[in-house]
């Protein structure tokens, strides 16, 4: 089994996620900046112990159609160095939907793709790290998780949260634990998040996808 320092590629995707939440502004936000601490401390520490890469079978989702138009954008933006990472293991992600029943207007619009967690491929228990794309046009209903502290950093295109506002690359979004929020994107670009998770060791493992609500049908 190999371990991460073993895997060039896969350091310097943790190495740059550790960067973009070090520089990324909290805005003045006390607990966005703890977040971002909590995040940066518990990768720190992943990253100090040397964790197994593990081997996961690749597979794509409809939505990966968009990766790359995705993946070009970012690298126009600030978190640029991240994308750069990131575009040496695409092809070893496996992306997945997530829940039993996929709403009908996810299923070609939506992804996501660990790359830290129990499951791997990096494995942490403390910690899970992920991307999530979105086509144009998608509304991601709303939905909350327990016991989990979550953030996005917005590598391309826009997101909106809630209807509260628009966010563009280099922003971060931050959700505390049990806090539903929805999600909508642009009309003509996809959308590509990074993600941390933050929680116990149990919650990180068993935490159950779901909506808070019934989802709408989107077109």
């Amino acid at each position: 089994m190999s371990k991460l320092s073993d895997q060039v590629d896969w350091h310097y995707v943790m190495r740059e996620f550790w960067n973009v939440y070090r520089f990324s502004s909290a805005g003045g936000s006390k607990p966005i900046r703890s977040h971002q601490r909590e995040v940066r401390n518990r990768l720190s520490a992943e990253m100090e112990g040397d964790p197994p890469v593990l081997v996961r079978e690749p597979k794509t989702l409809p939505v990966c159609a968009w990766l790359n138009r995705a993946l070009d954008q970012g690298l126009l933006e600030r978190t640029a160095p991240l994308v750069r990472a990131l575009r040496h293991v695409t092809d070893e992600l496996t992306w997945m939907y997530g829940y039993e029943r996929v709403p009908r207007g996810l299923i070609r619009k939506y992804g996501y793709a660990e790359l830290m967690g129990p499951d791997g491929p990096v494995a942490s228990e403390r910690l899970i790290l992920g991307l999530v794309l979105f086509g144009p046009r998608c509304t991601y209903p709303a939905h909350s998780h327990h016991g989990i502290s979550e953030s996005y950093i917005c590598l391309s295109g826009v997101v909106s949260e809630s209807n509260a506002g628009v966010y563009a690359p280099g922003s971060l979004l931050f959700n505390p634990p049990s806090k539903a929020h929805r999600i909508t994107t642009g009309d003509f670009e996809p959308t590509l998040l990074a993600y941390a998770w933050t929680g116990t060791s149990d919650k990180l493992r068993n935490q159950k996808m779901g909506f808070t609500r019934a989802p709408h049908r989107t077109n």
